[in-house]
């Protein structure tokens, strides 16, 4: 669909760009005042009070339960998960956090004890929900707010007292189903984004695709003092908007989906927010969207303000391998070959990281499109090229190719190659293919990175005294295949099949470790500087286990956090973000080292285990850290399926 072609930053777009005037990146005055730090989401603090030398003393100065026990008095019969996604803030000495029901809980930093707790609008009727990944804070000088959604409400909170301000929206909340299309329901899993006194959110929506036809997943900004609906961005453009002769034969009008399931960040001073916009209408068949399909799996630049586009760039043309930009884009004040750049990264699925000028948009280095593999779907035309960066390099392995298969003996490499006869295989960005039952058919492609990625979620760190940024990826594999569509039921040809996670021989993973990393880039060369495996990973497994190796790192969903002095990461969890439980059918060797409980410190210039604790269960809640009473504290949430979560306080003595 679009000829090979190199975009790179040109003179007289430099010429544009008025001289870089870096503002202080990260968490500022040892306090935590958005999910990821910053606006910026760099999950960065200069706190040093902890570091190498005595992060060995740390202890666990304070413990809360993630839902208040007075819940209980209010619904005997409550029940929530035990896990955690959430970030609590830390502002003024006081922490405000959503609750695994979705409701606001405020605490005493010091201590963990509650200050108060936001009640259920319904009553003890209204005690069922679920929890998000956090809350928003406002203020303008005089006035302050605590920005949380729960359901399908948005509310606007007295940080003092947690009681709802009335005269937002009707009765003191939002319905978000406003500016959606008609017959619409919300939810969302996120954490709200304030910015020059409008509140950014998007939506979750289900991948289950039931027909060509489907609601958008726009994303809408509010008044942070009224509540009132600003503006509406469309994810699948409208007539007379940019974009829509990027679907062929008018298909805009019909299709849905493509919402920001993930986190936004913004520029303050450049009054931008940036949108990690995903999957339009069906993630693994797109016979009846022809073309590219703006703004599916695209970063997209906003004015605050008003909602328009003014910039974006596509990360997946015609997207078909579920390959959606993931995280917030984290904003890096960068040097590049002696000029100051204030850029934007991209992490995504497929373990490429994009770089832009976040003024302008233009690629920080030069991203080539490349010809890719095509499909053999019938109706399925997929794009000629796909984007790839030159720099920084790929921080996962890619490609389900026989070179990447596992080779710890030759018997191993045999049984993994046997097992992919059943399958297509190819380099990233082989389509999903056709599935049969018969005996000679095919089971599908395999896909690598897979569908959780790559990077996930749970983002990166960005530390801005050094220019590295930590990635945390895995090395997981999916079955991408599709059948023909029952007409009965459904009028897309072809529907995403049932097949997902698929292991290698004996119970092993398929392909080569790390299945968990670590990896340090420097975001001023734009080069990888060091790579680590996270947790030990099956090197125990009974057909491995006389090779000693070292430590192949698990596919757990840890968030990072860097500190003036030290990376702190967890391994993850059996739980993967959004809820998702290890795929059905992982054999118990695999599951077992899914995740971990182990909360490490690293060196941040060599990637060295600096210091270890073990957790009660492990997290994929982001660490956080703050001061307080002249002490520096990180708090972590662990808990799992089997393990009621907490919020867990370290300090030194």
């Amino acid at each position: 669909m679009r000829p090979r072609q190199i975009v790179s930053i040109t003179l007289a777009a430099l010429i544009l760009v008025v001289p870089a005037v870096f503002a202080q990146q990260g968490a500022a005055d040892g306090e935590w005042r958005s999910f990821a730090g910053d606006l910026g989401s760099t999950k960065y603090s200069g706190l040093d009070q902890i570091d190498a030398d005595n992060v060995d003393q740390l202890q666990v100065a304070w413990r809360r339960p993630i839902v208040d026990p007075s819940f209980r008095e209010m619904g005997p019969n409550l029940r929530f998960s035990n896990m955690s996604s959430a970030a609590p803030l830390i502002i003024d000495g006081v922490g405000y956090v959503p609750n695994a029901i979705g409701l606001v809980e405020a605490f005493d930093i010091t201590t963990g004890a509650s200050r108060w707790l936001q009640q259920p609008f319904g009553g003890s009727d209204d005690l069922r929900g679920a929890g998000t990944r956090g809350v928003a804070y406002w203020t303008d000088g005089s006035e302050a707010r605590i920005i949380s959604q729960r359901g399908e409400y948005l509310y606007a909170l007295h940080p003092d007292t947690g009681e709802a301000f009335t005269d937002f929206g009707e009765g003191g909340r939002v319905h978000l189903t406003i500016g959606l299309a008609e017959g619409a329901r919300y939810r969302w899993g996120g954490a709200p984004t304030v910015i020059r006194d409008v509140v950014v959110i998007g939506q979750s929506m289900s991948d289950t695709f039931e027909t060509k036809e489907a609601i958008r997943g726009d994303v809408r900004a509010f008044d942070v003092r009224t509540g009132a609906l600003k503006w509406v961005f469309h994810t699948v453009p409208q007539a007379g908007e940019f974009g829509t002769d990027s679907w062929e034969d008018d298909a805009w009008e019909y299709s849905g989906h493509a919402p920001v399931w993930s986190l936004f960040s913004a520029d303050e001073e450049l009054g931008y927010v940036y949108m990690p916009v995903t999957s339009p209408t069906s993630d693994m068949y797109g016979g009846h969207r022809g073309g590219n399909n703006l703004f599916g799996q695209s970063i997209v630049c906003v004015d605050a303000t008003t909602g328009e586009r003014v910039w974006h760039f596509q990360t997946v043309h015609h997207g078909l391998w579920d390959y959606d930009p993931p995280a917030a884009p984290i904003l890096m004040d960068i040097t590049v070959d002696g000029r100051d750049i204030k850029a934007v990264g991209q992490l995504t699925k497929q373990a490429f990281l994009f770089v832009f000028d976040r003024v302008t948009g233009e690629p920080v280095w030069p991203i080539e499109e490349r010809p890719v593999p095509q499909s053999g779907t019938p109706g399925e035309r997929t794009s000629l090229t796909q984007p790839f960066p030159t720099k920084p390099p790929a921080f996962d392995r890619q490609g389900a190719t026989v070179d990447n298969l596992i080779d710890f003996t030759p018997e191993l490499r045999a049984e993994a190659l046997a097992i992919t006869e059943q399958y297509v295989i190819g380099p990233m960005f082989t389509p999903p293919s056709v599935a049969g039952d018969g005996p000679n058919d095919t089971k599908g492609t395999i896909q690598l990175p897979g569908s959780q990625g790559g990077a996930d979620v749970q983002g990166a760190a960005f530390d801005p005294e050094t220019g590295y940024l930590y990635i945390p990826s895995i090395t997981s594999p999916f079955v991408a295949d599709v059948r023909e569509g029952n007409p009965d039921r459904t009028n897309l040809a072809f529907v995403k099949g049932g097949r997902q996670w698929i292991g290698g021989p004996r119970g092993l993973p398929l392909f080569k470790p790390p299945y968990g990393r670590i990896t340090a880039i420097d975001m001023n060369r734009g080069e990888i500087v060091w790579m680590k495996p996270n947790g030990d990973g099956p090197r125990n497994h009974p057909a491995i286990r006389h090779l000693n190796l070292g430590p192949l790192g698990g596919p757990g969903r840890p968030a990072p956090l860097a500190t003036g002095t030290l990376l702190f990461i967890g391994q993850g969890s059996t739980i993967l973000p959004g809820g998702a439980r290890v795929p059905d059918g992982m054999p118990p060797e695999i599951v077992t080292n899914y995740g971990g409980r182990l909360l490490r410190a690293y060196d941040k210039a060599t990637g060295d285990v600096v210091w270890e604790t073990e957790l009660a269960a492990g997290m994929i809640a982001p660490p956080v850290t703050y001061m307080a009473g002249g002490k520096q504290y990180l708090l972590v949430s662990p808990g799992d399926v089997n393990t009621p979560g907490e919020m867990l306080a370290f300090a030194l003595p």
